[in-house]
């Protein structure tokens, strides 16, 4: 039931939110999200972006400010998205207020320096409700497939793998 409730909502994040990045691009995961086994096990609930200090954060949708501040001593910025997800940004200094309303891709924060990764990075986390924790990076743009031609009577190396010359 679980597993089938995560799937649901999985889905839900993929189709709710129109999935902007966070950092420009291309991302560097730090550290990869992983899941506790219970709600108050050991483990990552977010995703570590490598990014400098002083990196502009975007909001990667629509939504209202839940919260812009400390939290623990260090800035947290918490957006609500549609669908009643929300995306939390940390360490970060924000630029916008609780209650306000952002639009996706719109500079939300700045990333400050914390102690939470060897190196700068952003803890970029997603919530459902209350106390389910999603993979962020669902929220992601998915790349779009490309083929692309072959040609005729494609040679093949030594090691027996085909080769390609480039396409037109």
């Amino acid at each position: 039931m679980t597993t089938l409730l995560l799937t649901v909502l999985l889905a839900l994040a993929q189709t709710l939110v129109p999935g902007v990045r966070p950092l420009p691009p291309p991302l560097s995961v730090a550290r990869w999200w992983d899941p506790p086994p219970t709600p108050y096990a050991a483990g990552h609930r977010g995703v570590d972006l490598s990014a400098p200090v002083g990196a502009e954060l975007r909001a990667v949708g629509p939504g209202r400010v839940h919260h812009a501040g400390p939290v623990a001593g260090r800035g947290v910025l918490s957006l609500t998205l549609p669908g009643g997800l929300r995306t939390t940004y940390e360490p970060v200094r924000p630029l916008v207020a609780e209650g306000e309303t952002v639009e996706a891709g719109q500079v939300v924060a700045v990333l400050t320096a914390g102690s939470h990764c060897a190196a700068p990075c952003l803890h970029w986390g997603l919530l459902a409700g209350k106390d389910v924790y999603l993979n962020p990076l669902t929220l992601l743009p998915r790349p779009t497939p490309r083929l692309l031609p072959g040609t005729a009577g494609a040679a093949t190396d030594a090691g027996g793998s085909a080769t390609h010359g480039d396409p037109p």
